[in-house]
């Protein structure tokens, strides 16, 4: 507090020597002159005197036979007219400033982490729906209302929490590691369980429903295998009447999958000539300015762009973003695959396939590849064994028994 007190009041540092310094010092204190940060150098003394004390040091000098000199000028009295010769740099700071609390008034960077099914495309889009894009004003934000449409929107959603940093909105979610199966749904009637594909029936879980099936039983795609319909046998082993529930059941079944490429043998290759041409940018919202100084053509080119959003602090983004087109000329000529070039870009599709195939829940029991070439193409082929879950929910075409029909007809009459 007492900084604040002589930077408002304005100070100088002065040094003090001559035939009695202690003198000069204990006269100060005597006339209420208030000296701080006194410091003994042998020979002198310095120390931190207020404006008006140091006007009023002339008697004592006198009486003390000591001489004053200003090292240092500091406080506000002393700033005031330095800044007066500067009014255009006090005017630039000002709107400067100004200029910066308009813009964290509003979001301009968003962020968002621990997506892996969902895409940021696929969230950015159901965020602009909301009306939330880079521009939007915080006050208009409800955290709590869009942390429940994501979770409302995205069943695989678990958690979600959003909070505002500076004028970054940073969104972090959580998905559920065991995705809900398309086939689950609730119904009033029965509902069978129908085969996918062809193949034969490896293990099976009945939890509810009859299975109609079972292990090493070759079934055809369509086929029941599970149903929704469970009898209701009378006294003499006839069915009277039917139970509908939804058929559930783990069925996993061997099947065959084919898989065929063709890639041509003649390609396109590009060859870059080295000449480059780079054109920086800066955007502005949705305009953009180009500096380009000099304009070049290529007849074909490939274009690089990187971009940075302009960053004061850590999480305070302002709307303006900068950076570069790079353009690099290539010409093209005929080149055709090799055997064994064919035989790697093959290989890294197939690598890619059971890749896919295995984030399926597909276990792959054999494979047979092969690679021939024709007169145009080398011809990928592959035949593939795997193990993977069948089974999808249909409505199921039992009917109660004609007898129990007619009794209720009957009764309605009545």
């Amino acid at each position: 507090m007492e900084k604040i007190v002589h930077f408002l009041r304005g100070y100088v540092k002065i040094k003090v020597w001559g035939y009695s310094p202690e003198r000069f010092i204990n006269l100060c204190g005597n006339r209420n002159i208030l000296l701080w940060d006194i410091e003994n150098h042998g020979t002198c003394y310095t120390m931190c005197i207020s404006i008006r004390g140091f006007l009023s040091l002339k008697p004592i000098t006198r009486k003390t036979k000591t001489r004053v000199a200003v090292l240092q000028r500091s406080g506000l009295p002393f700033f005031i007219p330095r800044i007066r010769k500067r009014s255009i740099f006090v005017f630039g700071l000002l709107g400067c400033l100004l200029f910066l609390h308009a813009m964290s008034r509003y979001v301009w960077a968003i962020e968002i982490t621990g997506n892996s099914s969902l895409t940021t495309d696929v969230l950015m889009d159901f965020l602009e729906e909301g009306g939330i894009v880079c521009g939007s004003k915080k006050k208009d934000l409800d955290i709590d209302a869009l942390e429940k449409a994501i979770r409302r929107e995205f069943d695989v959603v678990t958690w979600t929490s959003a909070r505002l940093d500076g004028t970054k909105l940073v969104i972090q979610i959580k998905e559920n590691s065991r995705r809900i199966p398309e086939t689950e749904q609730t119904v009033d009637g029965g509902m069978d369980l129908e085969a996918t594909k062809n193949g034969r029936i490896v293990r099976m879980v009945t939890r509810s429903g009859v299975p109609l099936v079972g292990v090493e039983d070759e079934v055809q795609a369509g086929e029941i295998l599970v149903s929704g319909a469970v009898p209701v046998y009378g006294e003499d082993a006839a069915v009277r009447d039917y139970l509908f529930c939804q058929a559930d059941a783990d069925i996993y079944l061997e099947c065959g999958y084919q898989y065929k490429e063709k890639l041509p043998i003649a390609y396109q290759s590009k060859t870059y000539t080295g000449r480059e041409h780079s054109t920086p940018y800066l955007r502005l919202g949705d305009r953009e300015l180009r500096l380009d100084l000099k304009k070049v053509e290529f007849s074909r080119s490939d274009c690089v762009v990187s971009e940075n959003r302009l960053q004061l602090l850590k999480d305070f983004y302002l709307p303006l973003t900068y950076g570069c087109y790079r353009y690099r000329e290539y010409t093209l000529s005929e080149k055709t695959y090799t055997k064994e070039q064919a035989k790697s870009i093959c290989q890294e599709k197939l690598e890619r396939i059971m890749e896919t195939l295995q984030e399926k829940g597909v276990e792959i029991l054999r494979k047979d590849v092969k690679i021939v070439k024709d007169s145009k193409y080398y011809v990928l082929q592959a035949d593939f064994t795997v193990v993977e879950k069948t089974g999808t929910l249909v409505s199921t075409k039992t009917e109660k028994p004609q007898e129990e029909n007619e009794m209720q007809a009957t009764k309605e009459q009545q």
